[in-house]
């Protein structure tokens, strides 16, 4: 493993197992005294569940099945193939799950971004969806790591603030709904990370010539910091186990860099009002430093902003010459390309802007050929012949 920091050095630290030394009370057992007091329902998380560990050693329910697809804004919009990678794996594996046609942005970029918006706006969004997730039996998870956060601080607000929990169950009256809360909020990458043996198990690509840098997402691991998963197998606990967990799994090298704990530049508010800082910090401060540390075939990462930043931002310092150019997806495409996806049908690479294309061909894939096969199916749809692509389709 290329390492800044040795993995063994940072296993002398020690790995924070004590849940008494977590910054926050375990707000599950607040919710259920809030549930017993009849203030509140606590949608419990349904069987078959992992229990992973978190930050200081307490443990979080990981539902396997009967989940509730929380999309993301950026993903359908920006990169479809993180979506669609992980509805993939969900159908793949086996599993039960529901794409709600009813459920809303979280709206949590208006917050961040602008501060345009309030703490019972935010609240009556986030409890609106998780009242239509509770309908259905269903329980929620997040795609988005901005989502993610976002619902754990309006969870803090509404939870500990009384006032707040008036009001926003006053909307959700209003809405004809109930006012609930789910035992744990769940992103989907610790789906990913709960099942990632079951993906290797499933492995149908030879992984172990690939060298991948991981880009932890800020909104996953640095907000509610005690709620994301560590593993002391994994960097001795002193990092996040989601993600670099996965693509050990499959067999794949994690290489380390300096800048490992750097935001990807996306930032919410800079990435609209200064979209070139935006777009310099991506390159300069995470992908030059791993392309001069590490030379990774590949940047992972479990965040729409993330991709989108990181991927998106290489063309400008590309065209001055700038040491860039490497590829960047998500954990979901990553382990959908190892279990065999197509890498246009699931994964819809040609939605990414930087090359690709010499990743396929270490993977041991013919994108020309999967080209070939897509651009029929685009054939197809163009003279109407079918409407969308089916299951049968994209796992032919």
């Amino acid at each position: 493993m290329t390492s800044i920091i040795p993995v063994e050095s940072l296993k002398t630290k020690p790995f924070r197992v004590d849940p008494s030394e977590a910054p926050t009370e375990d707000i599950r057992e607040v919710l259920f005294e809030l549930e017993e007091a009849g203030e509140i329902i606590v949608q419990r998380v349904p069987e078959p569940y992992v229990e992973v560990m978190t930050k200081y050693g307490r443990t979080k329910k990981i539902p396997l099945g009967q989940t509730w697809h929380h999309k993301s804004c950026g993903q359908c919009g920006h990169i479809p193939g993180y979506s669609t990678s992980i509805f993939w794996l969900t159908r793949k594996l086996g599993y039960d799950y529901i794409d709600p046609k009813d459920q809303t942005s979280c709206t949590a970029w208006n917050y961040y971004a602008s501060a345009t918006s309030n703490v019972a706006a935010q609240g009556g969004v986030a409890m609106r969806n998780f009242a239509a997730a509770y309908e259905t039996g269903y329980f929620p998870l997040i795609h988005c790591g901005t989502s993610y956060g976002h619902y754990k601080e309006v969870r803090h607000e509404i939870v500990h603030h009384d006032d707040v929990r008036a009001t926003v169950r006053d909307i959700m009256s209003k809405l004809g709904k109930p006012l609930v809360m789910p035992e744990e909020i769940v992103h989907y990458s610790e789906w990913v990370h709960a099942v990632r043996d079951q993906i290797a198990q499933h492995q149908v690509r030879d992984f172990s010539d690939i060298v991948a840098c991981v880009h932890p997402a800020c909104h996953y691991y640095k907000l509610i910091q005690e709620d994301a998963i560590y593993d002391p197998d994994i960097y001795g606990g002193q990092r996040t186990a989601t993600v670099s967990g996965l693509i050990l799994a499959l067999g794949a090298e994690v290489a380390d860099y300096s800048t490992f704990f750097d935001c990807c530049g996306f930032g919410f508010r800079h990435i609209l009002v200064s979209r070139d800082f935006s777009r310099s910090f991506a390159t300069m401060r995470k992908i030059e430093v791993m392309k001069e540390e590490a030379n990774p075939d590949v940047v992972i990462t479990h965040d729409t902003g993330c991709v989108t930043t990181l991927d998106k931002s290489q063309f400008a310092p590309q065209a001055h010459g700038r040491n860039v150019g490497v590829p960047v997806m998500s954990d979901a495409q990553f382990a959908a390309l190892a279990m065999g996806a197509h890498p246009y049908r699931v994964c819809q690479l040609h939605w990414h802007s930087t090359d690709y294309r010499p990743l396929l061909e270490k993977m041991g894939i013919d994108w020309e050929a999967a080209w070939i096969e897509f651009e029929k199916d685009l054939k197809r749809l163009e003279a109407n012949e079918i409407e969308y692509l089916t299951w049968e389709d994209v796992d032919g």
